[in-house]
């Protein structure tokens, strides 16, 4: 396929997304079944153009004066992908399969690229009922966190320190140019790809068979290393998923002492079986929702990982679709679960002991908003400074996450740390 094709295609998904509000995987999987022709690079660009499409489709939309799946995909094209307006008229003009030509009113809007009336929240690319909460959190800066939050994201991947170093790992993937993060010294980076291009599939690596790396975002690995396992210790990781986190702490405890796996989902955390085994961690036990309990944990537990559900709004640059998805019920709801999520995890907390609270949403009601609720309902914990406990891990480092004045909580952002979204507060219980 050329570009005409592949711009018509995207045009084709993402109207099916918009008029029967269908999941953009699940739109673009039913494309390719039915186009058997497209070969993987056509799919591979098609997709690039939809999932880029959402990530600015209200500023795309302003520019263009018009938020039809056809405005979108054109601006991708040009604005996005840093082609020329005379290219993409090469490329429909060439192309049989190609979109209708270019109208004038198209052609002036794609040279001017005018931005300048729109409201904050177009420049930004975030939901209008969502930007007051963004401004709430980030002041004068909700615009630049806004338009952080709908670049690509690159692949982060954390060195399994219990079977091989950072320095085995760069080696290995030099053909890949990966690079150091810059914050944690076991994060190896590849940088987001551009245009059509597709990104490396590191899962087919040596070294990721091996077990010598985890995919795993820079935020995620630094909450786990915020956590403080220390070897030996009797950890709890309450919402596990697929364990991510707790494939982390183990590594950060050496293998020593004991994690306990536990999420409400059974088929969440299926996955976690078998990446233990590639990791060769033997410190974690898997709790089944189904068959297990909690209930011999409680009062013993030196830290206590709640990686609580939310919107989800920190990971926008992977989950573009998502962005336009979330409904202030939605949220309303997530807000009860995790109240819920708090006051169960801190029946586990040994007096002493430490209870993390951890995100992936820049939304203050999911984080600092709920620090507060729980401190003020729990008076025997109490909010250790992050600002302290960044200093431990990390020293003075040019990129840091915003602490407040109390210094209570540390939300991560694209805008400020280079990493997704991502909030943490450490709260101790109070020793007798």
């Amino acid at each position: 396929m050329r570009d005409g094709g592949r711009l018509a295609a995207a045009i084709e998904v993402l109207a099916e997304i918009e008029s029967r509000r269908r999941p953009v995987q699940e739109a673009l999987k039913d494309w390719g079944n039915s186009h058997r022709f497209a070969g993987s690079g056509d799919r591979v660009a098609i997709g690039n153009l939809v999932f880029d499409a959402l990530r600015h489709k209200l500023s795309y939309a302003h520019i263009m004066g018009e938020s039809t799946p056809r405005a979108l995909a054109l601006a991708t094209y040009v604005i996005g992908w840093g082609n020329a307006v005379e290219q993409l008229e090469s490329a429909i003009e060439s192309d049989p399969h190609a979109p209708e030509a270019l109208s004038e009113a198209e052609r002036t809007a794609l040279t001017e690229q005018d931005l300048s009336a729109a409201p904050d929240h177009v420049v930004a690319d975030v939901p209008e009922w969502l930007f007051s909460r963004f401004a709430a959190a980030f002041g004068e800066e909700a615009i630049a966190v806004g338009k952080a939050l709908s670049q690509r994201a690159p692949i982060d991947m954390r060195v399994n320190t219990l079977k091989s170093t950072p320095e085995k790992v760069l080696k290995r993937l030099s053909h890949l140019n990966a690079q150091p993060s810059g914050l944690s010294s076991n994060c190896v980076r590849l940088a987001p790809v551009t245009g059509p291009k597709k990104s490396p599939h590191v899962q087919a690596e040596e070294g990721f068979r091996k077990g010598w790396f985890e995919l795993q975002d820079e935020a995620s690995q630094i909450a786990a290393l915020l956590v403080g396992a220390q070897p030996g210790e009797q950890v709890l990781d309450l919402c596990a998923g697929g364990g991510g986190k707790s494939l982390a702490l183990a590594a950060n405890m050496d293998n020593k002492g004991q994690i306990y796996a536990y999420d409400a989902s059974k088929l969440r955390l299926a996955p976690l079986y078998e990446r233990m085994t590639r990791a060769g961690v033997r410190n974690i036990q898997v709790v089944d929702p189904q068959t297990g309990s909690l209930d011999q944990l409680k009062g013993r537990m030196d830290r206590v990982m709640v990686d609580a559900p939310c919107s989800g709004t920190g990971v926008w640059r992977r989950r573009p679709d998502t962005k336009w998805r979330v409904t202030e019920n939605a949220l309303a709801g997530r807000i009860e679960e995790q109240r819920k999520v708090l006051a169960h995890a801190a029946e586990f907390v040994k007096n002493g002991g430490i209870m993390a609270y951890a995100t992936c949403s820049l939304l203050p009601e999911e984080n600092q908003d709920q620090v507060q609720w729980f401190l003020d309902n729990h008076s025997e914990f109490e909010a250790l400074d992050m600002r302290l406990e960044w200093a431990k891990l990390f020293g003075n480092t040019e990129r840091h996450p915003l602490f407040p004045e109390d210094g209570t909580h540390a939300t991560l952002s694209p805008a400020h740390t280079n990493t997704d979204g991502f909030f943490i507060s450490l709260m101790r219980k109070k020793a007798d």
